[in-house]
């Protein structure tokens, strides 16, 4: 006697077990992959970060390597002012415009003239330059030439209209004893410079500056705020500690993202106005992961772009450095983004403990609800078990779908219900007889394909692509329906099994699916009633304005392959061998015979007398060596 219990206990006791034996490993798995999967969202994040910086320093500087190489190549402004200076101050004017990330830009002459047209959009350049109100630039202009240098300030508004010009002392000013001046006459190529602080606004700046193309002693220069590249280095997204800074190929920091820390910087380029910047600003009073950056920078794992984990400051921190250089220029420079680990994980933690409570409470609730759904489960169950079981036996009539307050039953309960509806379906496009034997695990062996007598009826509609082509196809459907059911309905009646609707054309088969020892005589009893319903039905439609559908028939038995055909994935029900194919020839031959009902000598052999046949001889069939003896078939001998 086998041990058994309810479901309902089965099931309860296996819901409580798999709660109590799960929820503790789960929940430590989960709190692991919760902090990991908060470190690698930060390390991502530092990563766009990381790019987001580069093409926003790049891009920072990019304009001005244009506009430089741009202006190198204007005949104009290798003239020393003050000739052609309408024409040098309209471009000075476009560039500046075109180039929003530039305070100033400018010439400088071997003979120590000078042009300088500078955004004052800057609160503190107009405090620098004592500009009046209204002035969107400045343009400073010194020109020597025989008799008084020419040394001024004119302030133009956003129209570039003048407002006011004041006189400045000239030696207060030489460009020829200016960083970038002295680099290009070095180098004789455009080159970066900085940080240092400018001549005029006496504010830490970036310079790209390039020789003329005709004359190599004259530079032209755009000058890129320190400040502007400062608002790139925001890591606040990552974590409230966060911070970001670049340094140069000496090492020298030249913007971090702290405020503090670059004020600091500002007041140190700020006190060394002369040249460039001459302080180490790689001390640790700076940044305690400076000299970390400097040393790991010149490691290939880490220098494009690596992730490594440090110790500073007594915590462990995430590094990352990346290459910011743009076309040669500021080569060397790199980003650097440092983030605590533990700004990452804590907020994860506190999330995975609020988790955590939560999941303790729906674990209680788990374990009083498995009861109470334990049975539910079993009575819904039960019914539906009893549902597949009538399914099984192909009762298939369309029934109240079971209902249960579990969604996972109802889903059930309507798949069985779609699956009552589908062999339903089914049994609209396959035989009824086939389906069921199909279905029911005793006659599966419907499926394969074996050897067997058959008689085979193929029927067609003369001229049905004329009737086709002068009907709507809505009349052409609605007139197949009537006619495909009539037939239907015949063959049924006469033991027949439709197998298969081809076009205007139908395939019955006898003695397949169903056992009939008199399947010849039956199909020609089939094909006569079809006839003669046919005939009537024609009557129907020409008093109806339809067209006659003029039916013609062919029959022959014979052995054949009667079984499934088809791909793995779909498979068809169907019969196949020449048996099958004289039947289609011989519905064809009627075209030529001017008959309605053809069948072979094997049908007069297997029917004798009972039938009325008319001899037509022996006749060649398309697609076969052997002629077939033809027979017109036309009424039984009963009618």
């Amino acid at each position: 006697m086998h041990w058994s219990k309810p479901l309902r206990l089965h099931l309860g006791v296996l819901v409580v077990a798999s709660l109590l034996c799960t929820s503790t490993p789960i929940i430590w798995l989960a709190f692991r992959q919760g902090s990991d999967a908060a470190v690698s969202a930060g390390v991502q994040q530092m990563r766009e970060m990381s790019l987001r910086l580069i093409e926003g320093y790049r891009n920072t500087l990019q304009g001005g390597t244009e506009a430089v190489a741009l202006a190198s190549t204007l005949p104009q402004l290798t003239s020393p002012p003050p000739q052609d200076i309408t024409a040098k101050q309209q471009f000075f004017l476009e560039v500046l415009r075109n180039v929003p990330n530039a305070t100033s830009v400018y010439t400088g002459y071997p003979d120590g003239s000078y042009l300088q047209l500078i955004n004052t959009q800057r609160q503190d350049v107009r405090r620098i330059l004592a500009a009046p109100d209204g002035t969107a630039f400045a343009i400073r202009t010194i020109a020597r030439r025989q008799g008084p240098d020419i040394s001024t300030f004119r302030f133009l508004d956003r129209q570039a209209s003048p407002i006011a010009e004041r006189d400045v002392d000239y030696a207060s000013f030489d460009p020829r004893q200016r960083p970038w001046y002295q680099f290009v006459i070095q180098h004789s190529e455009e080159v970066s410079v900085g940080p240092y602080v400018a001549g005029t606004l006496q504010l830490p700046t970036l310079t790209i500056a390039a020789p003329m193309r005709d004359d190599d002693q004259v530079v032209v220069g755009i000058n890129i705020h320190l400040m502007t590249v400062s608002r790139l280095l925001d890591a606040q997204e990552i974590s409230p500690r966060a911070r970001a800074y670049i340094i140069d190929d000496a090492d020298d920091l030249i913007a971090h993202s702290d405020p503090a820390i670059m004020n600091r910087l500002l007041d140190v380029w700020s006190k060394n106005a002369d040249g460039a910047v001459a302080v180490d600003t790689t001390k640790d009073s700076y940044d305690t992961s400076l000299e970390t950056v400097a040393r790991l920078r010149r490691d290939p794992a880490f220098a494009s772009g690596g992730v490594v984990r440090i110790d500073l400051d007594g915590e462990r921190q995430i590094l990352q450095i990346a290459p910011v250089g743009v076309s040669g220029l500021f080569k060397g420079s790199v980003a650097a983004i440092v983030v605590p680990l533990e700004d990452l994980v804590a907020e994860a933690n506190r999330l995975l403990m609020h988790n955590l409570l939560i999941a303790a409470a729906f674990l209680i609730a788990g374990v009083a609800a498995s009861v109470m759904l334990s049975r539910m489960v079993s009575r819904s169950l039960y019914r539906l078990a009893d549902e597949a079981r009538r399914i099984g036996d192909l009762d298939v009539g369309e029934k109240g779908a079971s209902h249960s307050f579990i969604s996972e039953i109802n889903t059930l309960a309507s798949a069985l219900a779609a699956s009552r509806h589908a062999i339903s379906q089914f049994a609209l496009y396959v035989p009824r007889e086939v389906v069921r034997r199909i279905v029911n695990p005793e006659g599966r062996a419907v499926a394969k394909a074996q050897r067997q007598d058959v008689t085979v009826l193929f029927t067609d509609i003369r001229d049905f692509t004329t009737i086709s082509e002068q009907h709507s196809p809505e009349d052409v459907v609605d007139m197949l329906s009537a006619y495909f059911e009539l037939l239907n309905t015949i063959a049924e009646r006469n033991g027949g099994t439709v197998v298969q609707y081809l076009g205007d054309s139908i395939f019955v088969m006898w003695n397949a699916p169903v056992p009939d020892v008199r399947h010849a005589e039956n199909g020609c009893r089939c094909a006569l009633a079809m006839k003669a319903a046919i005939d009537e039905l024609n009557e129907a439609n020409r008093q109806n304005g339809r067209p006659a559908l003029i039916t013609r028939f062919g029959l022959h038995t014979g052995p054949a392959v009667v079984g499934s055909f088809g791909a793995i994935s779909r498979q068809q029900y169907t019969a196949m061998g020449d048996t099958i194919n004289v039947a289609s020839r011989l519905e064809g031959l009627n075209k030529e015979f001017n008959t309605s009902i053809l069948v072979s000598a094997a049908i007069y052999e297997a029917v004798g007398t009972r039938f009325d046949l008319r001899p037509l001889g022996l006749v060649p069939v398309k697609g076969r060596a052997e002629k077939v003896d033809l027979w017109e078939l036309f009424r039984g001998s009963g009618d």
